[in-house]
């Protein structure tokens, strides 16, 4: 089966009725975990997008607790898993600064990390990414938000 254009199922929701768009949401949800996550965040957490961030921060403190520093391999395998979940609360989102802080917070929570990560190569890297990304996605901003972010690097 071939998927239509995001067009045509515009086109096709515009024709149903509200109780129908309503049952395709929920049966969407039914099938994937990351339908039902986007959907809770469309549903409960865009209005408080400071919420949001506090919520997506306690999450980096918890997982940041439970990785397993017996060798830099569960390590960088940990901080990997930590990062594609960042990645995934950042395109639910799809705001700029949401990404900046969730970035930033990521970037101190792994410079702030024993043992260092300045004795992976790998991590060390991940971490160089991470703030490039960061600077580059700040340099779209503001002027003000600029500067503001801007201080917040150098910190790091």
């Amino acid at each position: 089966m071939k998927a239509v254009t995001l067009r045509e199922i515009k086109k096709e929701l515009n024709t149903l009725s509200t109780q129908e768009t309503q049952e395709l949401c929920l049966r969407l949800a039914r099938f994937k975990k990351e339908n039902k996550e986007l959907l809770t965040y469309l549903l409960f957490e865009s209005h408080n997008e400071s919420g949001y961030i506090e919520s997506v921060k306690s999450y980096i403190d918890d997982e940041f607790e439970l990785i397993n520093r017996d060798s830099y391999f569960y390590i960088r395998k940990s901080t990997r898993k930590i990062l594609r979940n960042i990645k995934k609360y950042i395109r639910y989102s799809q705001n700029k600064e949401t990404e900046i802080e969730l970035l930033l917070y990521f970037c101190k929570k792994l410079k702030d990390f024993k043992p260092s990560i300045k004795r992976s190569v790998q991590l060390e890297n991940m971490y160089n990414r991470q703030l490039l990304l960061s600077k580059k996605i700040i340099s779209k901003l503001h002027e003000d938000l600029q500067y503001d972010y801007n201080v917040m690097i150098d910190g790091l």
